[in-house]
């Protein structure tokens, strides 16, 4: 039996409680019917009500999680937590308060905010509108943050400032640290960072596909046991913070209706279905920004030469303020360096500032203020034609690929997005070859002649144009897990891409390869069968490596009883019930990898799906190494005191550790499809990311069926009942179906119906 309550509300009346009202005498009204685990559909007669109904919902889930996160973007975490904390993404609250405040600066976030054309304005007003609209009728009573001071009404702005954010997680968000480093040489450090911080994010940069990764695969009529599209996608985001996805069913009746997940702040689907199209995205592995080695003047080292010419760096003084240890609020000012192309950064032994080089970010992703236009389009195509032309010429997918299906069973996979254009002559001229083996896009900042070009058919300047951008259009499958765009179907390679885009003749992630595994062969493929996929929990590199690395345990070493033990009846699977021999396994191959020439089968371009493979035990100092490897991961594993009888289920754990709930998968590297990364915590694994918004959609002759959930649950409050009630059905495996149509909403046993009015 549904509930249906009704909410009016007049703008002066918030305007009393110090909530702003719209600038312009609009109507808001909005229609929230929640199905189970609650799943807000929210229906709207436009964007203002739908943004506005948005807002609402999202507040009532995750208030708390936003207000912290605008806190971040906006710089003024020292302001209330002090300068010790750090934010979600792990970074110290007084050098991430310095980024985002050059980051978001009121003339960047002015330059965005006029881009934006009247639905998408409309969409972010109605969100700060409904957000604020549920902060005045509840007063976030019982949340973890009522009667913060930092939670405070939210601005429009509020929200371009988080998407700004979004876009450059896989460029200069990477680098804050480096940046807030960068000191003229001969000049007393001003840095807010240490070098141990500096060198501390490049290792998080390191890990950001372990962090950020994604599986997704779109069967087409020919392998599709229905004949029709179907599509997986499974996201590896964080279970926290500022990239938490979020469910939700957007409606406009008669021109849009879209279902799936968006993240944090976000008044759109990013991953998700219609009754015409499925999507998903998966993080790229294409180039989205370009560093530039900058020649000092040599009279001068805050200025730089190109093409002969001195040009002065730009001096940025920023300021934040920061609540000092005695309670009062001081400021702290912080001078940033920027060039033409970019701001400096400094990282010891990789990136130094001294009298004779520095080095300089360029991201271009910057001046991407057309990413909510994407999604916005995508949300509204009609067709697989109409998503494909809206990701060419809109170009603002920022890092991200994606794949696609329909109901007729045509399949789509495009690695388009946001990235720097060099010809190939200025890659072989501008290129810095001892960079070019770390994989770091390093090129001569002295010569005007490499900076980014524009190609023909370029729609925005100093971009690559969709033209030279990997597309592949089939109708048997597609599938990607982070890997370039080279195999995403083995039958019809992708090849001969700018570095920057694609790499082709690389080695395939373990994860794709367990995928293509799965996928070869003509047998025909149905819903059941990707599930499989990602519920299996198996354990890909486990049939790569197990075998040889049993040998090493005839006899067991010293100190490798139990992890041999372990290893040898390990069912390589990392379900709830499976022994800790994963955790042996995983401390191991760790350290295999870094073996020089470790592997019995070297990968080779011609067997990219059967190499690299085994341990080269045949090499005695390979066999030696990697005996050491096998002690060092059971002394590791061993110090932490797991019981030979545990299982996997009693390890890796979420939740509190009054009520903890055990979750299945493991780390992506190790060729776990169901990605799940988990980081030790005194006597259990605790999980930080992995499988997130999980969606399997089946284009059926009645219509799309969708089934799948939200790996850690809608809301981020332990109060709600919605904090792990889909994470228990995660843990369980079970995949409920999705209620998209009319009928099935409105059929839902806990449907609760909200009627939202302000004026």
């Amino acid at each position: 039996m549904s509930k249906t309550f009704r909410l009016a509300a007049v703008a002066g009346s918030l305007l009393a409680t110090g909530l702003p009202a719209l600038a312009y005498g609009a109507e808001l009204e909005a229609q929230i019917r929640w199905t189970r685990y609650g799943i807000p559909h929210i229906q709207a007669r436009d964007e203002l009500g739908l943004g506005y109904g948005i807002g609402y919902a999202y507040a009532r889930d995750n208030a708390c999680l936003l207000a912290e996160e605008v806190l971040t973007a906006r710089g003024e975490r020292s302001r209330y937590f002090g300068e010790g904390g750090k934010t979600s993404s792990g970074i110290g609250n007084l050098p991430s308060d310095f980024f985002y405040t050059w980051l978001n600066d009121n003339e960047s976030l002015r330059r965005m905010r006029s881009a934006q054309p009247q639905p998408i304005r409309d969409l972010l007003d109605g969100y700060a509108a409904g957000y604020n609209r549920w902060l005045w009728d509840t007063q976030a009573a019982g949340t973890q943050c009522a009667g913060k001071a930092w939670l405070r009404p939210l601005e429009a702005d509020d929200l371009l400032r988080l998407t700004r954010r979004l876009l450059v997680q896989a460029g200069a968000g990477q680098f804050a640290e480096a940046m807030m480093a960068a000191t003229p040489p001969g000049q007393a450090s001003t840095s807010v960072v240490s070098d141990g911080e500096v060198l501390a994010a490049m290792d998080r940069r390191e890990n950001f596909h372990r962090d950020h990764g994604s599986n997704a695969v779109a069967v087409g009529s020919e392998r599709s046991a229905d004949g029709n599209g179907l599509l997986l996608a499974n996201p590896h985001f964080p279970w926290f913070g500022a990239l938490r996805f979020y469910q939700m069913h957007l409606t406009i009746p008669g021109q849009l209706d879209v279902m799936g997940a968006s993240l944090p702040g976000m008044p759109l689907v990013n991953i998700g279905f219609s009754k015409d199209v499925a999507w998903s995205h998966t993080v790229d592995t294409s180039s989205h920004f370009t560093l530039y080695r900058l020649d000092l003047d040599p009279q001068d080292p805050r200025s730089y030469r190109v093409d002969g010419q001195s040009r002065p760096l730009k001096e940025i003084t920023l300021r934040v303020r920061v609540l000092e240890p005695n309670g009062r609020v001081g400021t702290r000012s912080h001078t940033l360096y920027e060039s033409e192309y970019g701001p400096l950064l400094s990282v010891p032994g990789k990136f130094p500032w001294n009298a004779s080089e520095a080095f300089a970010l360029r991201d271009a992703n910057l001046g991407n203020d057309r990413v909510l236009q994407q999604w916005y389009a995508i949300d509204h195509a009609r067709s697989l034609d109409e998503l494909r032309d809206s990701i060419e010429h809109v170009q603002g997918i920022p890092w991200v690929n994606t794949l696609a299906t329909n109901a007729e069973g045509k399949v789509l996979y495009l690695n388009q997005s946001v990235v720097p254009h060099l010809s190939q002559q200025q890659l072989a001229d501008c290129a810095i070859a001892e960079y070019q083996k770390q994989g770091l896009p390093v090129l001569q900042g002295g010569r005007r002649a490499c900076n980014w070009s524009s190609a023909p058919g370029s729609r925005h300047a100093g971009l690559t144009p969709p033209e030279q951008m990997p597309v592949l259009e089939r109708e048997d499958f597609v599938q990607n897990s982070n890997d370039s765009a080279w195999m995403s179907n083995p039958a019809q390679p992708l090849t001969g891409f700018s570095p920057l885009v694609s790499r082709d003749s690389v080695p395939v992630s373990a994860r794709a390869r367990f995928a293509l595994d799965r996928l070869k062969g003509d047998a025909r493929i149905g819903p059941d069968d990707l599930q499989k996929m990602v519920t299996d929990n198996r354990v890909y590199v486990a049939d790569m490596l197990l075998d040889d690395l049993l040998q090493l345990c005839k006899p067991a070493p010293a100190g490798t009883e139990a992890a041999c033990a372990a290893l040898g009846s390990w069912d390589r699977h990392v379900n709830l019930d499976s022994n800790p021999g994963f955790a042996y396994f995983q401390a191991f191959v760790a350290r295999f990898l870094k073996i020089d020439g470790g592997w019995r089968l070297p990968f080779d371009p011609k067997l990219p799906l059967a190499t690299p493979s085994g341990i080269a035990l045949d090499k005695p100092e390979v066999r030696q190494q990697a005996q050491q490897a096998l002690v060092a991961a059971a002394q590791e594993i061993d110090g932490r005191r797991i019981r030979a009888d545990e299982k996997w289920g009693e390890l890796q754990l979420t939740g509190d550790v009054a009520n903890p709930l055990g979750i299945p998968g493991g780390t992506g590297n190790e060729g776990v499809y169901n990605a799940i990364t988990s980081e030790w915590q005194g006597d259990h694994y605790r999980v930080l990311s992995g499988s997130s918004y999980i969606q399997l959609v089946d284009f059926t002759a009645d219509g799309p069926k969708a089934r799948g959930l939200l790996a850690f649950s809608q809301s981020s409050e332990p109060g709600s009942p919605h904090h792990r009630d889909q994470t228990e059905l995660f843990a369980k495996q079970q995949w409920p179906e999705l209620p998209f149509t009319d009928e099935q909403i409105k059929a839902d046993p806990e449907l609760q119906v909200m009627e939202l009015r302000e004026r």
